[in-house]
């Protein structure tokens, strides 16, 4: 905008005065140029935070990947648009939309712990862009039977760990990883303490004497170090074919986890022993299981309102 003086000397004032504000404050100039790349971003945001992250690594190589992906653009010409762009280019090669919801956190995250450090100046790109509302699947669970049938192939493979494995799954509701990945000092007491989880809190779940001893047994017999079992994935992946049983999409060991968990449920257990004993930062996670509890069943029958006006 133009503005003008009577007189000069006036012009010549404003101009210093202008000036003058302008080195005292950073905002009264232009924003300079950041010719950064979005690559440069994602390296500091690992170098500061990442690293420090138990899926750091991981993380990284998936956000490079992205930003390649993306034609790596100077960060501060990233847009919205250039990241849905992408986003349906990915759906379109038949990615889901929850890998889809992953992906766009990570890279929210690396522009918001950047704000946090003052390595970015600008408003976060992504702060606006919605996540996919995911339909929930239903979780599904083996019965009594499909456990006896499912253990008694498992006890026949040529692996010898897998039976076991699959048992402290279905004892502790521990995920196949955790206990594939068992230490014997991590078994003691009456008690497995799982270290190094996915929500990266320890938790204790007790266990009875007769698995106590197995673990200790099959360790004595099979290990020469701490570890007590050896890679059991594909034997389990076997066991649950030759069983016959058919599992939700991407359930395929951590059906012994849901197995536990809705058992526990059923056999009259509380959801804020279950929430611990799964480790569950929310409790929300935890209620996915609540329906299946006697008392819960027990209101559906009494309270609902038929019975309550006697028509049925």
């Amino acid at each position: 905008m133009k503005k003008t003086f009577p007189t000069k000397a006036e012009g010549i004032a404003w101009e210093r005065h202008v000036r003058a504000k302008v080195q005292e404050s950073p905002d009264w100039a232009p924003p300079k140029k950041d010719a950064r790349l979005m690559t440069e971003l994602v390296n500091l945001w690992h170098q500061h935070h990442g690293a420090g992250l138990r899926d750091g690594e991981s993380r990284k190589r998936i956000l490079l990947a992205m930003c390649e992906a993306m034609g790596n653009p100077r960060a501060e010409l990233f847009t919205p648009n250039k990241f849905t762009e992408y986003r349906m280019k990915r759906l379109d090669a038949g990615i889901s939309q929850s890998t889809m919801n992953r992906e766009q956190a990570y890279l929210r995250a690396v522009f918001n712990e950047n704000i946090r450090m003052g390595h970015w100046k600008r408003e976060n790109p992504l702060k606006n862009v919605r996540t996919f509302k995911i339909q929930e699947h239903e979780l599904s669970y083996l019965t009594e039977e499909q456990i006896v049938s499912l253990l008694s192939r498992l006890a026949n493979s040529k692996n010898k760990h897998v039976e076991l494995i699959a048992k402290v799954c279905l004892a502790t509701g521990a995920r196949w990883g955790e206990a594939e990945q068992l230490r014997i000092s991590q078994v003691r007491d009456g008690v497995i303490q799982f270290v190094q989880t996915k929500s990266s809190k320890s938790r204790a779940v007790p266990i009875t004497e007769g698995l106590e001893k197995a673990l200790k047994a099959h360790h004595k017999e099979n290990s020469e170090d701490e570890r007590i079992f050896a890679s059991a994935y594909s034997a389990f992946r076997e066991g649950i074919t030759q069983a016959k049983l058919k599992m939700s999409e991407g359930q395929l060991t951590h059906i012994l986890r849901h197995t536990f968990a809705s058992h526990f449920m059923m056999n009259g257990g509380n959801i804020l022993a279950l929430q611990k004993l799964l480790g569950h930062h929310s409790l929300t996670m935890t209620m996915r299981y609540a329906h299946l509890s006697p008392d819960h069943l027990q209101e559906a029958r009494r309270l609902n309102p038929l019975t309550r006006v006697n028509l049925c």
